[in-house]
């Protein structure tokens, strides 16, 4: 079973970091990945840059709206994942619990199932 942990941050909480101490969290991150990887449970992850260089795409019609980041009505932003391949849901959720983003972040599970799949 495939799942996506999200890393939900708040806003602005990286702006309130030194440079040491992002760097820090990022290699106990790096860290977590490559445990994920030495166990074969590692499909993808990726940290991301903050919303405010994002762009949101609405297609209406023939009509397309881009709206530029950061994006006002959000308080938190994703900002990376961590693509798993594991037994089960509860297998998901233990790693998501060790996964040092849980100390500063939320980590959201979400399995991967087509669209449809209620």
């Amino acid at each position: 079973m495939k799942f996506m942990l999200l890393i939900i941050e708040p806003r602005g909480q990286r702006d309130t970091r030194s440079e040491d101490e992002g760097r820090a969290l990022y290699a106990e991150m790096v860290e977590f990945g490559q445990g994920l990887a030495a166990r074969g449970q590692l499909l993808a992850s990726e940290s991301l840059r903050p919303d405010s260089h994002g762009v949101r795409i609405q297609r209406r019609s023939e009509q397309a709206r881009l709206i530029d980041g950061p994006f006002a009505e959000a308080r938190e932003m994703v900002g990376g994942f961590f693509l798993i391949e594991c037994g089960s849901r509860e297998e998901a959720l233990v790693i998501a619990q060790n996964c040092p983003a849980a100390r500063f972040a939320t980590v959201e599970v979400r399995e991967c199932a087509p669209c449809y799949v209620q």
